[in-house]
């Protein structure tokens, strides 16, 4: 898929192969969906008339009449008017996008009537257009026969430029992770991420790769980390990323962290077979870093961020870690194996360590980490655990402003209990099988360091076995996390 460039133009100065309007279910014609329907003579009046345009949720009428200065035009549906959000936008513009065989320019004209803003519905309409045209079959032999997407021209008087382009950025980043989450284990290995987090830093500026395998892990006393890997025969990497702007300021270092196991068996705790293809999709927390890295850089957001990335295989052979097994951790904690597949937690122990010895102030970690917490939260809001409110507070508004959703989970001491163990510090899965994404978090909790960290648990929306209904209507990858991970690092700069 080529990259879509966006574009802002005044009304009457687009040129286009579709001319687009959204409206709200049932479909009412105002604004330019009103201005639209006088220049083609009543005709969308009309098709409301009949039931053809409704303004339903993830809906497109394309109409095969010029107006505008467009070939063609077409009416997208919002759904509800109470209901009506960003998000309704996002939905409606990737609507469109699906539907749009013909390809080539997409002009969208924004409304100032809606309850969204202008600039929060032309960044809705960007990653409505960009992430919902995304093709995950990349490795099909035969591509389907359409016309790709080239322009997206916002149509609109107000000064949006700025705001349109940085939306395309961020978009494309989040797809480029998202090509990182649906790669196949037999390339996407966890050395193959480690060069391709090399390759994205020589396409910006100020952003530096290094990565470190098995052997060095163990000198530096990541018995965590080490233990996961040492059943894998393709080697495991830590990647670390460090962005260093000129003109940032002192004291304070973003620290991001993510889990890469590029291909997750459970280990001698074996998964069932069913799904198994799925745990490709296990590193998607640690795609999410690297891209949003990528993006960070990309930007010139003046505040010093080091990533840490955990990449390595889960995997059963003789030399694998087992149940009953005590490892000991980077800061000299110890944790019994009661599973190998929890392995998430194991990895993300000496990552977090490590991103806190290279001076990180405020963590954040991303990770396909628990079950419990898709059925606790489906597949659109991640869970958020924290250990300052003002950390939480600040990553829930960046996800709100992006759409990367998430959720406030509770962190409460007694939970600790969970993960009590008779032989070591603390047990890698919880007791009494109750709240086990509570577990999971007590366990890093443990291993976060002094001063604010948060948990992002994106096993729900971070790869999709079926679409949303929504702006991400295909399976796979979603990139979950490059947008608000990149909204919290301006807001923290």
């Amino acid at each position: 898929m080529g990259e879509i460039h966006v574009l802002v133009a005044a009304p009457g100065e687009v040129e286009a192969d579709v001319l687009a309007v959204a409206v709200p279910e049932p479909a009412a014609l105002t604004g330019p969906a009103a201005t639209l329907d006088r220049e083609l003579d009543g005709q969308l009046s009309d098709l409301v008339d009949s039931g053809e345009i409704r303004g339903n949720r993830d809906s497109a009428t394309i109409v095969h009449a010029g107006a505008g200065g467009a070939k063609r035009v077409a009416v997208a549906g919002l759904g509800k008017p109470e209901e009506l959000n960003a998000d309704s936008v996002r939905t409606a513009a990737a609507a469109l996008a699906r539907r749009a065989s013909f390809g080539g320019t997409i002009a969208w004209q924004l409304d100032d009537s809606l309850p969204v803003d202008l600039p929060d519905q032309a960044r809705a309409v960007v990653d409505g257009v960009i992430l919902g045209s995304y093709d995950p079959g990349q490795w099909k032999s035969k591509k389907p026969e359409r016309r790709e997407i080239e322009r997206l021209v916002l149509v609109t008087n107000a000064d949006l430029a700025s705001q349109a382009d940085r939306a395309q950025r961020v978009a494309t980043w989040t797809n480029r992770a998202r090509d990182l989450s649906n790669m196949p284990p037999n390339e996407l290995t966890p050395e193959r991420l480690a060069e391709i987090a090399q390759e994205i830093s020589t396409e910006v500026s100020g952003l530096t790769v290094e990565a470190f395998g098995l052997e060095q892990a163990r000198e530096l006393g990541m018995g965590a980390f080490s233990a996961v890997a040492q059943g894998a025969e393709n080697p495991a990497q830590m990647i670390v990323m460090r962005y260093e702007p000129e003109g940032a300021p002192d004291g304070r270092v973003l620290g991001l962290v993510g889990k890469a196991i590029t291909f997750d068996t459970g280990g001698i705790s074996i998964k069932p077979s069913e799904g198994m293809e799925d745990m490709k999709h296990d590193m998607s927390g640690g795609a999410a870093v690297v891209a949003a890295m990528g993006a960070i850089a990309d930007f010139g957001i003046p505040v010093r961020t080091i990533a840490v990335v955990a990449a390595t295989e889960n995997m059963p052979d003789g030399g694998a870690y087992r149940p009953g097994d005590i490892l000991t951790a980077s800061n000299g904690k110890t944790i019994e194996v009661i599973t190998t597949d929890a392995e998430g937690r194991l990895v993300l122990a000496d990552a977090l360590v490590h991103a806190r010895g290279l001076g990180a102030t405020h963590v954040v970690d991303l990770a396909t980490l628990t079950g419990a917490m898709v059925i606790a939260l489906g597949d659109i809001y991640a869970g958020v655990f924290a250990n300052d409110d003002d950390w939480r507070e600040r990553i829930i508004a960046a996800g709100a402003a992006t759409g990367d959703r998430v959720w406030p989970m509770p962190m409460d001491p007694r939970y600790r209990r969970m993960i009590d163990s008779t032989y070591a510090d603390m047990r890698n899965a919880g007791r009494y099988r109750i709240a086990g994404w509570q577990a999971g978090a007590e366990l890093l909790k443990e291993f976060a360091g002094e001063g604010p960290w948060a948990h992002l648990d994106v096993a729900g929306p971070a790869f999709l076995r079926h679409g949303r209904g929504d702006y991400l209507s295909q399976p796979g990858g979603t990139g979950f996390g490059v947008r608000l991970l990149v909204e919290l690092a301006s807001s923290f700069a």
